[in-house]
């Protein structure tokens, strides 16, 4: 039985984008992030704790609100400062917030790009803290007292430069499936079954790495339509070549190529498990 290394983390994320401009004006200029490369346009924090991709096509059509694919991507901030001081920005700069949240583990604030892909910037609580019961996560929705968070901001500054992919959160179709292929086939934990409508799969202890919810319409976006491409997990070496043996012996398709396997989760949406030396 394959099971996905505690040490496993998230190190990159593809967006389609239509409008490469106003994707550097948000991620660049606004949030912090630097360019990396060129072409294709990769941007960094400045501690390079994860890469953001943009794949510009212009004709892409719009992602339809509420279709499979990506419902979040968050940003995990080190701190409660650092999670205000980028807030502060936000709202500075006059960037509408759309939501913000205690889970009991986080706290959170929710918006969007200019292309409407879901952002969450959010900071943890220490794991010791987390609201269980028994084995199993309690992660809850409660308001976030905004005042009280902004106290803590030393400037408006942008990201921290220590900023990581903390999860993805994505709109599906049937959570069977979505468990089917995050649990069994990539050998994640399911942290949370009792969270309305949604699962929440881990690995190494953390409360959710991946997030599955069936709030939206439960239809498939337009084949290259604007929106989560792939994400990538990092993991260490032999990782890659045991998961795509278990696949195989599974049937399930995918990829091999070394260091790195590839696989497409019910949703749409590119998986990729690539080892790191």
């Amino acid at each position: 039985m394959f099971r996905m290394p505690a040490e496993a983390r998230l190190a990159a994320l593809r967006l389609r984008v239509r409008d490469r401009s106003r994707a550097l004006a948000f991620y660049r200029d606004l949030l912090g992030l630097e360019v990396y490369e060129e072409e294709p346009l990769r941007l960094v924090p400045a501690g390079r704790g994860f890469t953001l991709e943009l794949e510009v096509v212009p004709e892409a059509p719009p992602h339809p609100a509420g279709s499979l694919g990506l419902y979040h991507f968050a940003l995990l901030l080190p701190d409660r400062a650092s999670l205000a001081a980028v807030v502060r920005r936000l709202l500075d700069n006059e960037w509408p917030l759309e939501g913000a949240s205690d889970h009991g583990v986080s706290e959170a604030f929710y918006l969007s790009d200019p292309e409407g892909n879901g952002l969450e910037l959010y900071r943890d609580r220490p794991a010791e803290l987390w609201p269980r019961r028994g084995q199993e996560l309690r992660m809850v929705t409660r308001a976030l007292d905004l005042a009280s968070v902004l106290r803590e901001a030393k400037g408006p500054q942008g990201l921290d430069p220590h900023t990581r992919l903390g999860h993805v959160h994505l709109s599906v179709g049937d959570l069977d499936a979505a468990e089917r292929f995050y649990a069994g086939y990539l050998g994640l934990k399911v942290t949370q079954r009792s969270y309305p409508g949604a699962l929440f799969f881990a690995a190494g202890g953390y409360h959710h790495h991946v997030g599955a919810n069936v709030w939206g319409t439960r239809r498939p976006a337009p084949e290259g339509s604007t929106g989560l491409v792939r994400y990538v997990w990092s993991v260490p070496e032999g990782t890659a070549a045991a998961l795509a043996a278990h696949l195989r012996s599974l049937e399930v398709p995918h990829r091999f190529e070394p260091p790195e396997v590839r696989a497409t989760d019910p949703a749409g949406v590119e998986v990729v498990v690539r080892d790191t030396a």
